[in-house]
């Protein structure tokens, strides 16, 4: 990382657990069946793995304070696949970040593959009006939600802590770990998901079955069960699974 004069900043170290502030919208997606592209991104280790289901998630998330600072993310999760603790979990396959200390720090404690990328994220009287997210490489994606006024209080207590413990395979380790958290949430829509299919999973041939918006949330995100897999293993791991 470069400063404004050009000198090369340290990386922040942050390890976990982490305590988040924001707000953001969830999207649970429903795909046709025959359609594969939603893998697209899958870790090669668990590539051809994903459970039978037609249902992935997005999510767009403002973290307006983290252990290494604000930072907008965008992420998909295909679905739920078997891991090497003898369970199934569902498993982030593509993520963007605006910030490199959550790319470092990502990946070092949850395994999570993050990449950097710039958001530009408009609000209109207090809402979300759309968001914009591209790389040097390109464009990835423009979303447009709409949200009620009716407000709800949540907490992931009320959820089985099987429904929201994730998995990732990086570096040769399986991460396992389970984030919580409370706060409101809104009825929203999905209005718009334009996305290049070159760096995010297509959406074009996914509906919209539910969405909500998140106006306020408080998050903990913990240390990660690390399992050390050698090299070749993970593949024959998850395949007995």
């Amino acid at each position: 990382m470069q400063s404004s004069d050009g000198a090369t900043e340290p990386l922040l170290r942050a390890p976990a657990p982490w305590r988040l502030h924001g707000r953001g919208y969830i999207c649970m997606l429903r795909h046709d069946p025959t359609c594969r592209a939603r893998d697209a991104f899958d870790a090669p280790t668990l590539a051809g793995r994903r459970l039978h289901s037609p249902y992935a998630w997005m999510m767009f998330v403002d973290y307006q304070q983290s252990d290494v600072g604000p930072y907008h993310e965008l992420l998909f999760i295909p679905g739920r696949y078997p891991f090497e603790n003898g369970r199934r979990h569902l498993s982030i396959s593509r993520i963007f970040v605006s910030t490199m200390d959550s790319v470092v720090n990502g990946r070092r404690n949850w395994g999570i593959p993050k990449d950097q990328a710039q958001f530009d994220v408009r609000y209109r009287d207090g809402a979300l009006e759309s968001v914009t997210v591209s790389s040097a490489d390109g464009h990835i994606a423009d979303l447009q939600f709409r949200s009620l006024p009716l407000w709800l209080p949540f907490s992931t207590a009320l959820v089985p802590r099987s429904l929201r413990t994730l998995g990732q395979h990086h570096d040769g380790k399986t991460f396992i770990y389970t984030p919580s958290a409370q706060g409101w949430v809104k009825p929203a829509r999905l209005l718009r998901a334009q996305v290049n299919p070159a760096m995010f999973p297509d959406l074009s041939r996914a509906r919209p079955v539910l969405a909500v918006e998140v106006p306020r949330f408080r998050m903990t995100f913990p240390v990660s069960q690390v399992i050390e897999t050698p090299p070749g293993q993970a593949d024959d791991a998850a395949q007995a699974v």
